[in-house]
């Protein structure tokens, strides 16, 4: 399995500066992604240690050996590799890891009060006083269930798990340049019940990323402090290499998403007609909506959704994208299967959530400080077609930067105001909107909706592009930030938004869309058309409480921003907050591109003092209210 002249062609790879990916024999494998001064290892003993084999294999350079393979072979091969890495680097750090002994009340989840305990077991030979320190400070960062871990250093002749020889004879520790360290792993992740193994998947999952950034830490301390080689970032060790699995699951993923459109399937087509009854009922009677047929059979696209393998992806940080977008499908099927009953509205809660006491009352004091201006003069309004003509301008602007931007804008009957669906830009034939109006509405559909889309569509995992769980909070914080920055938030706009939160909470408490209306009409002074709008928008479906996400998201831009570099690096595609470290990680693992793209109305004037502005730490949601011009 592990013969000479196997050895001699990965050597002979690894000199040439190749990846290596081989299987070898029963089980065991070889990844090594580039030249790279470190090696995790594990060693297949028993068929009963279910789950350890995963804590190393999400890594850049890991061996996994073959069942029964000799420790001589393996030796050859380890010592292969440490040369040709030595003579690249000048050290060469090995860490191999493996399962404690199952120590019951340790792996007992009912056992709350006992602390389970990592060994961290370090050769005498060895001199890594700073690696192994580093390494125990983030381990110790794991949580099981919510519980601490403690981390216990120890030496050890070898560095390997008692009645193992080590990888590397602890003679050649004293005079080689290689370096050992052996990590003994409680089990928790599995449960052990006579000759009856099982695993618990998600606490497996959510160890191994803690486990996985643990040793990443170690391995640049290890490079900077041992070696020539100088990583700017300790994610630049981490994997680059991405397997056919991931491309398999990242296109079925994007087949299921793309069998239907969400926000169209939930969007009424009879707005207008909707209006002028309602009107003549003289706000009496509530309006029946009407929706597109669904594309799709929910059970059938629900089979095809879980037939994808996401548990096949070794990347950490990349299963965690996808299982996130494939849970968050399943939502959004059962939604639209649910339109028009009061599970809909269940289903909006666990994706968008409800507005909290805080949201609310910054909305409420929103509307007391903006009361609705009379109107002193008419003005004339643009239409559907010459917004349409005005975001053409704007398309050819960004088409000049990237000529993959290739947005469309359609005027249509379909959408009941302006929406951005897949690259193109839809306009509801029927708006008509100010000039005072436009700008902003370009920045936030064309300038932040399209932007990110196209720069999504420019990385190699569609994902981005149709937008990763959760996307759509953050997003359209961007997308409202975007309106202040060109000083196009208006007094108007905001009461909007503010009455979008109350019309929310309202249909959480079970309000009728009467009683919502009449709210917004009477006690918070919006026209009949202004109110007959937001109550729609939130009784769409049975109760859609996706409005509440645009004050909240720009409330979290404003406590969280912290300089305009970070803002720009918000535009990669479409995410959510929690995203911002894993796309991180994945563009110092050169995973990710540089997008393309960067907002043109970051360099509008006023935009970078309105920026400083939301950086300090007392700025709030009211003070985006700016004084209009009388």
């Amino acid at each position: 399995m592990i013969g000479p002249e196997l050895i001699d062609q990965i050597r002979g790879r690894l000199r040439e500066g190749k990846r290596v990916r081989r299987t070898l024999g029963p089980e065991g494998r070889l990844h090594i992604d580039r030249e790279l001064p470190f090696l995790c290892v594990y060693r297949h003993t028993t068929s009963e240690d279910r789950g350890t084999v995963d804590l190393v294999t999400g890594e850049a350079s890991y061996l996994v050996t073959p069942t029964l393979a000799s420790t001589g072979s393996i030796r050859r091969l380890v010592k292969a590799i440490s040369e040709v890495m030595i003579e690249k680097f000048g050290a060469f750090l090995i860490v191999e890891v493996w399962a404690k002994p199952d120590s019951g009340s340790e792996t007992d989840h009912r056992a709350t009060d006992v602390t389970p305990v990592i060994e961290i077991h370090r050769p005498a030979a060895t001199s890594l006083d700073n690696t192994v320190e580093v390494l125990a400070r983030h381990l110790r960062k794991i949580r099981v269930q919510s519980l601490p871990v403690d981390v216990r250093v120890g030496t050890s002749e070898s560095g390997a798990p008692t009645g193992s020889r080590g990888v590397v004879p602890p003679k050649e520790l004293k005079r080689s340049r290689v370096q050992v360290i052996g990590i003994a792993i409680p089990p928790v992740y599995r449960s052990e019940s006579g000759s009856s193994v099982s695993l618990y998947p998600l606490l497996l999952k959510s160890l191994r990323r803690g486990f996985g950034l643990a040793l990443r830490r170690a391995f640049y301390e290890f490079a900077r402090g041992r070696t020539e080689h100088r990583p700017p970032h300790y994610h630049e060790l981490g994997r680059r290499a991405v397997v056919k699995a991931v491309w398999q699951v990242d296109g079925q993923l994007a087949k299921v998403s793309k069998q239907f459109d969400y926000l169209l399937s939930v969007t009424p087509v009879n707005t207008a007609e909707a209006w002028t009854r309602f009107k003549r009922s003289r706000y009496e009677e509530p309006p029946k909506f009407h929706y597109l047929p669904l594309p799709f059979d929910p059970p059938t696209l629900k089979r095809e959704l879980y037939r994808t393998p996401v548990e096949r992806i070794e990347d950490p940080a990349l299963a965690t994208l996808f299982l996130e977008k494939q849970a968050e499908l399943d939502r959004k099927i059962t939604m639209l299967a649910d339109r028009n009953t009061h599970r809909f509205l269940h289903g909006s809660l666990q994706l968008f959530g409800a507005v909290s006491p805080a949201l609310e009352g910054s909305a409420l004091e929103l509307l007391k400080r903006l009361p609705r201006r009379a109107e002193t003069q008419r003005v004339e309004l643009v239409t559907a077609e010459q917004f349409a003509d005005r975001a053409r301008k704007e398309f050819a602007e960004y088409h000049a930067i990237y000529p993959g931007f290739s947005a469309r804008a359609l005027v249509t009957s379909k959408a009941a105001g302006v929406m951005v669906s897949r690259g193109r830009l839809l306009i509801g034939k029927q708006i008509k909107l100010t000039e005072a109006r436009v700008d902003p509405l370009l920045q936030h559909e064309v300038g932040t909706h399209l932007v990110t889309y196209f720069n999504g569509r420019a990385q190699p995992f569609q994902q981005l592009a149709s937008g990763l769980a959760g996307y759509e909070e953050f997003q359209e914080g961007l997308a409202v930030l975007a309106e202040y920055l060109v000083g196009g938030l208006d007094h108007s706009r905001l009461r909007q938004l503010a009455g979008r939160v109350l019309a929310v909470t309202m249909r959480v408490e079970g309000a009728s869309f009467i009683e919502t209306f009449r709210k917004l009409l009477n006690e918070q002074s919006f026209s009949p058309r202004a109110a007959f709008q937001i109550a729609m928008r939130v009784h769409r479906g049975g109760g859609l409480t996706k409005d509440a996400i645009y004050l909240r998201g720009v409330e979290m831009l404003i406590r969280r921003l912290e300089s305009p570099e970070q803002l720009e690096a918000m535009f990669i595609g479409k995410l959510a907050m929690r995203h911002l470290g894993i796309l991180e990680e994945l563009r110092h693992r050169a995973v990710l591109r540089e997008p393309p793209l960067r907002p043109l109305f970051l360099d509008r004037p006023g935009a970078a003092e309105r920026l400083v502005k939301i950086q300090r730490k007392d700025f709030s949601l009211l003070d985006l209210i700016e004084e209009e011009p009388s």
